[in-house]
């Protein structure tokens, strides 16, 4: 990588994290080799990034203070294409949550289940549509 990052997230692009104290909205894509890309709107660290159907990244949530993630808990939510390495904001996760689980589910939406809320450990679930760049709470069942 160009850049030194610790709790970052690392899919096809490597995202956010921190070098030494300082927090950082930069990624790199990686195709072979690291290159740097466009910089995210939010700095973020214990976020989530998950792969979409379409090869673009979506990362969620995190915090925006580092490691004393108490406090600053972000419920924006973010979208890399990487052919063109340019970021995008989506619609806003139902809570600002830190070090939450995304997987992509076999219909192409986005499950976040876990995480952290002000350092509670949470119970709640809500998916992402890629689709309508939505977020929606997931009931019971569901």
């Amino acid at each position: 990588m160009t850049h030194g990052r610790s709790l970052h997230t690392a899919t096809t692009l490597a995202a956010n994290g921190e070098t030494g104290t300082d927090s950082l909205a930069s990624a790199e894509l990686e195709t072979g080799t690291f290159s740097p890309t466009g910089s995210m709107a939010d700095t973020r660290t214990f976020q989530a990034a998950t792969v979409l159907a379409d090869g673009r990244v979506l990362v969620t949530g995190g915090s925006a203070d580092g490691w004393s993630y108490a406090g600053n808990d972000l419920a924006s939510a973010e979208v890399c294409d990487a052919k063109t390495g340019s970021f995008a904001t989506t619609g806003a996760m139902i809570d600002g949550l830190v070090a939450q689980t995304a997987t992509l589910l076999t219909d192409g939406r986005v499950l976040i289940a876990g995480g952290h809320d002000r350092l509670t450990d949470v119970a709640t679930a809500g998916r992402y549509d890629p689709a309508s760049g939505t977020f929606a709470a997931t009931e019971t069942g569901d």
